[in-house]
């Protein structure tokens, strides 16, 4: 089993270190620690309510106290600029024999002094944003498949729309349901071991890459749970966002949103989350029909009585099972996936 030290310098919180924090919650007996400087002394469970006593330390140097034998890259700058804070740590990590997961566009094994101290160490770099070589053009294999198609798709960046293509996932399985997860970013690689990091591909792959993925799934599949990423309605990540959506076809949907989140990540209002569903089925139209069966809602900033009271109010304004599946579980929004697998053609 890994034993993961997690890299989140000024970014261990419950939006930024994204990669980290699913690590936590979904192998927390394979994380043994992190760093951030700012947060060297609490314990994640301080920092994110939950994780437990995985300590936070400030340097590598601290934590090789708890014998970690990979360094996660836990949060993923703009741009995935590797500063001169993360390569010193990196850079000790390696040293030590430790192997780097790495999460961001820059790709480690192509920086000469990395890549060379990695080879005398005997430590491994691995780059999740790798696109393949040759690349996958899309051939509308969706037209034949065997097995519908859930997208989980969003109002803005950082909604939960990896943790809700999870938590449906693991849902699903217990109901011994045979669902197969597609992560398209780093950490939904790095939990299923399966995928593409769709927004390191060229535009003009990105449906291809994620049909194909979706075409290596076994013959038995149930359903495939696809993670969305950006929003049709952040400008900064839209293009993504529909080279993904084009490219899995989805036969339904789940929505993300945080409510009380008026203003995406880059300041700019969020429309009404009626017009951004329909906009997704209105892209979809032009091939094939597709149907939201219910929303996921991202609710930690809330209290109990007012987070049941926004999702009640949200199932009656949009008449689809909403939840916050993390907090609550989500019963009625499983029951609406599984009567859709049933119903399926």
């Amino acid at each position: 089993m890994p034993r993961y030290a997690i890299l989140a310098i000024g970014a261990f919180d419950y939006i930024y270190s994204k990669t980290g924090n699913m690590l936590i919650r979904y192998r927390p007996d394979e994380v043994v620690v992190v760093i951030d400087p700012e947060q060297a002394g609490k314990t994640a469970n301080q920092v994110l309510g939950w994780g437990g006593d995985i300590p936070c330390v400030a340097s590598f140097s601290d934590a090789k106290d708890f014998s970690p034998t990979h360094l996660v890259i836990g949060s993923a700058p703009p741009g995935g600029v590797l500063d001169d804070a993360n390569r010193k740590e990196i850079r000790e990590a390696v040293q030590n024999g430790c192997h780097i997961i790495n999460g961001m566009h820059v790709f480690l094994n192509d920086d000469p002094e990395l890549s060379a101290q990695a080879n005398k160490n005997n430590a491994v770099l691995t780059d999740l944003r790798k696109p393949p070589s040759p690349p996958n053009f899309p051939k509308g294999t969706w037209k034949n498949r065997t097995f519908p198609v859930l997208q989980v798709v969003g109002s803005d960046c950082d909604t939960g729309k990896m943790t809700t293509a999870w938590e449906i996932t693991e849902s699903l399985k217990k109901r011994n349901r045979k669902v197969e997860f597609i992560g398209t970013g780093q950490t939904g690689i790095l939990l299923s071991g399966k995928g593409i990091s769709i927004d390191a591909v060229v535009s003009d792959f990105m449906a291809g890459e994620i049909e194909y993925c979706l075409d290596q799934l076994p013959k038995n599949t149930e359903l495939a749970v696809v993670e969305g990423q950006g929003a049709l309605n952040n400008m900064d990540y839209s293009g993504v966002t529909l080279g993904l959506l084009h490219g899995s076809m989805p036969d339904f949907m789940v929505f993300t949103h945080e409510p009380g989140r008026t203003l995406d990540v880059l300041d700019h209002p969020i429309p009404d989350l009626k017009e951004l569903m329909n906009m997704h089925m209105d892209l979809l139209n032009p091939f094939k029909e597709s149907r939201f069966l219910g929303m996921n809602f991202l609710t930690l900033k809330m209290d109990d009585e007012l987070a049941v009271q926004t999702c009640s109010t949200a199932h009656e304004q949009y008449n689809i099972p909403v939840t916050d599946l993390v907090r609550f579980g989500g019963e009625e929004l499983i029951d609406s996936i599984e009567t859709a697998i049933d119903a399926w053609r």
